[in-house]
Order: C-alpha cells, then structure tokens, then sequence
C-alpha cells in the first residue's frame, strides 16, 4: 500500500540482516534519509544504499530487529542525513551518529550541514603550506606534516597507533593560528574508546577536540556515516570559523570492513580480496574532503590511521591509500619489538609536501639538508646491519662500526621518546645534528660546510 502524496509506504519486499528492499515506490534518491515505524509505533533512521525505478535498498540505523514484512512504515524524508554544526562541539564526545556520549545536553547548533560532503573543487583549491608541528621528532624531522595535506599513518595490529594518534592529538599545534583536532574513531572497542577520552580528559585538551566514537558492536552503516559526520564538522570549522582543523580518524580498516560487509549483504560482485570495485573512490571520497580552499583562512589537514593486514603495505586498504594521499608514516614492527617508541621506520616513511614547506624562513634553514643527510645516513645503516649478519660484525671496517653506532643512537635517541614527552622542532633538529655527529665530517656530503661548522658536534 502507498501514498504518493505523503510519500509513506506500508510493507517490505525483503529483509536481509539490517537491510530491506522496498518497491511500488516513487522514485527516492541515493543517500536520502529514510524514517522506519515498526508495529510496536518505534521508529528508526535508515539511509538509502541503492536506488531503482520505483524501489530503494535502505539500511536502517539499529538493525531490523522487530521489523515485519508486512505492517512497517516507511517515510522516505527527501533530504539527505545532516549533522548539526557549531563552534560548540569542541570540547565533546558524540557517538557516530552525533549523538552526545558524555552526558551533557546537544550543543547549540548554528546550522545543519549534509554530512555527504564533496571532494573540494581542484579548481578552488589553495596549495598546502606551513607546517603543523607534532612534537614528535620522527615526523616534525623527517616526515613534515603540512597544513592542509593528507599523511596516513600505517600500522599493523598490535603496534602502538592507539598511543600515537592520541599523542598527535594532545601535542599538535600550528603558530600564531587557532587550533583544534576532530578525532574520529571506527569501529573501536570499548576500552579503546575510554582509554581515547581518558586521554584527552586527563591532559586537558579536550576543550580543544571533538570526537566521534563508533563502537565495534555499532552498526556497519554507522561506520561509514562517522568520518563523514567528522568531517563534516571540520568544513564547518575550518571555511565557516577560519579554524585550521586535524582530522584524526582510526582505523579506515574498519571503515573499509563494514563496506565490504554491506557489499557482500547487497550482493555484488567482488574485487580485490573481497571489498567492492569502488573501494578507491569511497576513500577518495573522504581523503579529498582534505585540504585549502583559495580566499579562506582555515584548512583540514587529515591524519588517516590504517592498519595493515599481515603488515602487508600492498593490501588493497594502504594501496589504494597511498596512491590518493601525500606521503605516509609507516609503523615497524621490529623497532616495536626493541622497545623503540614511536616505532616510525625511517625508511618507507616520507612526506611528500615536506620539501616545500621547509627552510627558505619557514623552518630553520638547515632543515631540508639535515632530514636528508639522516635518511641518506640511515639507510647506508641498514646496509651495513644487513652485512654484519653475514660476515660478523668483527670484520667490519672502523667507518662502518660507527655508522653502526649512529644507527643505534639515531634509534635510541632520534626516534625514541617518551609517549608524554613532547619535542619542539628546534629541539628535534639539534638532537638529529647531535647523533649525525657521531660520523666524521668527510661522510655529511649533503649538508653544506657552514651548516657543519654551525651545527657538528665535535667529538673526542
């Protein structure tokens, strides 16, 4: 039974898990809101996955749980999902639907903004500038996070990026700007999700960051809607109020999981290792939401968090990743085994906005030769390592015993430090002059000879 008019249904075709078909409809749109009434007068939210001539697919938020095929009411609203945004949310905790979990009332919101945002127009976009410093040397050093760019972190499970994206949260900061972190969490446990907010609560910048929490036993649609929701809210903040905005979110594994299960529901044919064909422009969908807009003071800068299956950096979830975003910071196991935190692997690691957002009055001058001088240092390191396996390390040559030492003290001392310890980047580049010395001057071939007689620490 239907009702043109009203734009009310009665009765489903279909019901798989928490999804349902319906037809004799009018035609509905892709991603419109729906409202569902079950017999019992409850209602739920859905949102439309696939849409026909005269049927929709609709995934109701909460399940299907007390649905009957028959005496459920259907509303479909017209209007896409939208969240409530205002300068308010910083300093609060919402579920993935943007519903308030730490027990206060809702915000006062200014306005309602479709959470299915756009990519920003490639013709309207500024080109990413100055630098937001972490406090972490590996990556205010090595790997430069630029405002504006997209640098995923990528991570294996059972590695710290838990502790990391916490710490980036709590640490950030860009000069003489406002400042604040969106930090969105998919498909978390629970403990995962008190240890975040305790975090934040404890060190006291809560007032400065929203977060979106979706539990693992959440739904799988709730799971895609909560970095949309999240970033809504950055666009809000950062080309409505000028706010230079982080955004944090963990794990797109999980974002990319629930796709795949909603996917297989719906029956399509399968891609790579089973997530759908259109698993790149899903996550380009969200990664190109980063950025400058030309003419506005504010930008989101993105710091996706992807674990890695089997550490596998050629997985369709990192590959498809790397080829949308500049650059990533790549966690490794084996410096995590040593006790090394944060356990960033030199090597792989890169930025790829780093070189022109660097020296030149934008960071110390001696920066750009310095990052590269350790990374040049660094990999001859893992050279040497790999032949001290072999031949022993006794036979090594004297040059090659300290290269060898500075690979240690560059590990130990570099890129280790504390999780509560924050580095400015002027300390991080007299620390990285203060392990590079550890080598004769004849061997820094790319830092210039005034830099050395600046910066080398001689040594007896």
């Amino acid at each position: 039974m239907s009702d043109y008019r009203l734009r009310e249904y009665t009765g489903f075709e279909e019901i798989v898990g928490p999804i349902f078909l319906i037809r004799n409809i009018h035609n509905v749109g892709y991603n419109e809101l729906v409202e569902i009434t079950d017999e019992k007068g409850r209602t739920r939210i859905g949102i439309t996955l696939e849409v026909g001539k005269e049927f929709a697919v609709v995934e109701a938020l909460g399940g299907t749980s007390g649905f009957s095929l028959r005496n459920c009411r259907v509303k479909f609203k017209e209007r896409p999902l939208s969240i409530g945004v205002s300068e308010d949310m910083l300093g609060r905790v919402f579920d993935g639907l943007g519903n308030p979990l730490d027990g206060m009332p809702k915000p006062v919101y200014e306005h309602a903004m479709n959470v299915n945002g756009l990519p920003i127009n490639p013709t309207a976009r500024d080109y990413p500038k100055n630098i937001i410093e972490t406090g972490i040397s590996a990556i205010d050093v090595m790997n430069t996070l630029v405002r504006g760019q997209k640098l995923p972190v990528f991570s294996g499970s059972g590695l710290p990026h838990d502790l990391l994206a916490t710490q980036i949260a709590r640490q950030a900061k860009v000069a003489d700007e406002r400042f604040c972190v969106i930090f969105a969490a998919m498909g978390v446990k629970y403990d995962t999700a008190q240890f975040f907010m305790r975090s934040f609560r404890e060190s006291g910048v809560l007032e400065r960051v929203a977060m979106f929490l979706s539990l693992a036993d959440s739904p799988s649609i709730e799971r895609l809607l909560t970095p949309r929701l999240a970033l809504t809210c950055a666009e809000f903040l950062a080309f409505e109020k000028d706010l230079h905005v982080l955004v944090i979110m963990t794990d797109m594994a999980n974002y990319c999981e629930a796709l795949r299960e909603l996917s297989t529901i719906r029956g399509e044919i399968p891609a790579r290792k089973g997530y759908p064909g259109y698993l790149y422009s899903e996550l380009a969908g969200l990664y190109e939401r980063a950025g400058m807009v030309r003419g506005k003071r504010g930008s989101i800068t993105q710091l996706p968090i992807v674990t890695m299956p089997n550490d596998d950096i050629t997985h369709p979830i990192p590959d498809l990743t790397g080829y949308i975003t500049e650059g990533q910071i790549v966690l490794e196991r084996e410096l995590n085994n040593r006790g090394i935190y944060p356990p960033i692997a030199g090597l792989p690691s890169l930025s790829r906005l780093m070189k022109d957002n660097i020296g030149s009055g934008m960071t110390r001058s001696d920066h750009p030769s310095l990052a590269s001088q350790l990374f040049a240092c660094y990999a001859h390191v893992k050279d040497i390592r790999a032949l001290a396996s072999i031949i022993g390390e006794e036979e090594l040559s004297p040059l090659d015993r300290r290269y060898l030492r500075f690979g240690d003290e560059f590990e130990r001392r570099f890129l280790s430090q504390d999780p509560a310890q924050r580095r400015d980047l002027e300390e991080g580049l007299t620390l990285g002059w203060d392990v590079l010395s550890l080598l004769p001057p004849d061997e820094l071939v790319r830092v210039k000879e005034e830099e050395i007689k600046m910066h080398y620490k001689k040594r007896t």
